[in-house]
């Protein structure tokens, strides 16, 4: 199992399009994937789940991610919350 915590710092949160584009990212994995808030946890396979977190700027979350391709991706996961600026 691999973790990476992040804290949100677009101004907008993890709204529709950033959510729709961590889904599609997360999807091809054959590991299961999620991602976690203190107090929610959501697939990152499924964007109702990711929506229903409603992270905004500042809130911290955790990826969680199990299975046989965990390392690829969580680096693939990470790289693009951070190419768009979503998080930290």
């Amino acid at each position: 199992m691999k973790t990476q915590q992040f804290t949100v710092v677009d101004p907008l949160g993890i709204h529709a399009r950033p959510a729709s584009q961590l889904v599609a990212k997360a999807t091809p994995f054959a590991s299961s994937i999620e991602i976690r808030t203190e107090e929610k946890a959501a697939n990152l396979k499924s964007i109702l789940g990711v929506m229903g977190l409603a992270l905004k700027q500042g809130s911290q979350f955790t990826l969680v991610v199990e299975g046989e391709d965990e390392e690829q991706a969580l680096a693939a996961l990470t790289t693009l919350i951070t190419e768009m600026g979503l998080a930290q």
